[in-house]
């Protein structure tokens, strides 16, 4: 079998002159103009728009390392999308920060269908944030003696929380065992914020407790045994919830679906159940469109972790023909992480584009939350209509190309 693989000649001597760049974590002005000159050195090149940056360099510790400047994406607007729901009720301008081209109008459409429709109804279901420490032992003998004494022990865990964070409440542990292995998954409440950092300090304060003063010491253990669904799509999200677990309905009139939308509440139907079917054949976890579009677009805007769209777009919709002609149409996630304190909520334009949505700061992350799923049922919606009426390739053609100069 031929190789495609051609190693270089002198490979190693080709990284004689170079060593490793130092980590900075602190950023300060002199230090970024350190990398910056270091940066150009190495490449002989100059990067202007990169490190033409106005901004306060303080905001930006705790969010960053070995900063050099700021990766601009552009940012769009759409709505109002009008959200009747538990924390979310009103008419909202959405920022979408994307460089495809026919996404925001794509969205901007769904929305205006929802919008004369009289808006999208969408509701929390459920809130919670996991962190999975795996433990092993010698045998099953020492691990059920650990399990017995740490099921003794359970009332003291939430002091200890409470000692840890002044947000996190821990809500449910659960105890799954696999040979002499053993992973509690940790629960947690955790307010406003998204809640990863938060869940993963409160657990090792408590498996710090337990490993010094159970009877059975486990001979290594682990705080994240890589099954509470961190930053991936797992079958498990259908049956509780990571982050905050939503769902979100319309019923669009056959005149809405005809005007705005261009196609029918049939077409819709018919498509929405052939899709559904290559869902399925496909094995992929869940049954949607296109919700990582809309929401890694949100969450560039408003400064979420934008890598926990792997798991955040994971859901189902549904659409179907009603008797009447018009379409009902659904959408569940059970996976939103997101927060609207901490993280990078507070950097200068995505706090702006939070405010936007009057979703800045605390109390809001329920409304956030209820307005990112009406979101995604607009784009939807908009994708399903594309497809059905045969508009895929020329809404793309129209919106994602570049022009000739």
């Amino acid at each position: 079998m031929k190789t495609l693989l051609k190693i270089p000649a002198r490979a190693v001597d080709q990284t004689e002159n170079l060593c490793a760049l130092p980590l900075s974590s602190e950023i300060s002005t002199e230090g970024t103009k350190t990398l910056r000159s270091y940066l150009s050195e190495k490449t002989n090149k100059q990067f202007p728009t990169l490190t033409d940056t106005n901004i306060d360099l303080s905001l930006l510790n705790g969010n960053i390392e070995n900063f050099i400047g700021m990766s601009q994406v552009p940012t769009g607007i759409i709505g109002p999308l009008k959200v009747h729901g538990t924390a979310a009720n009103g008419a909202y301008y959405v920022p979408l920060a994307t460089s495809e081209g026919a996404l925001v109008a794509s969205y901007h459409r769904g929305a205006r269908a929802c919008l004369l429709a009289g808006g999208v109804t969408s509701i929390c279901l459920k809130e919670g944030v996991q962190r999975s420490p795996v433990f092993k032992f010698e045998n099953l003998n020492d691990l059920s003696l650990f399990v017995s004494w740490f099921l003794a022990e359970k009332d003291i865990l939430q002091d200890i929380v409470k000692k840890t964070s002044r947000f996190a409440k821990l809500t449910d542990t659960r105890i799954q065992i696999e040979g002499n292995h053993l992973t509690i998954s940790f629960e947690y409440f955790t307010a406003d914020a998204a809640g990863q950092n938060m869940v993963t300090i409160c657990t090792d304060a408590i498996c710090r407790f337990m490993v010094d003063l159970c009877p059975v010491k486990p001979t290594h253990w682990f705080i994240e045994g890589n099954s509470s669904g961190d930053k991936k799509a797992t079958a498990y999200s259908f049956n509780n919830v990571r982050g905050k677990k939503v769902t979100a309905e319309i019923e669009l009139s056959a005149s809405i679906v005809s005007e705005v939308l261009k196609t029918s509440s049939e077409l819709m139907d018919r498509y929405w159940r052939s899709s559904t079917m290559g869902i399925i054949q496909s094995a992929a976890i869940g049954a949607h469109g296109h919700y990582a579009n809309g929401l890694a677009a949100l969450f560039l805007a408003t400064g979420q972790d934008v890598a926990c769209v792997a798991e955040a777009a994971t859901g189902i919709t549904r659409m179907e023909l009603n008797k009447d002609g018009s379409l009902y149409a659904s959408v569940t996630l059970p996976n939103l992480i997101i927060g609207t304190v901490g993280g990078g909520t507070n950097l200068p334009t995505q706090k702006e584009c939070l405010e936007i949505m009057d979703c800045y700061g605390e109390g809001n992350s329920i409304k956030y939350a209820e307005i990112a799923a009406a979101l995604v049922l607009t784009g939807e919606l908009s994708i399903a209509a594309a497809l059905s009426a045969g508009q895929f390739t020329q809404a793309h053609q129209k919106f994602g190309r570049k022009k000739s100069v």
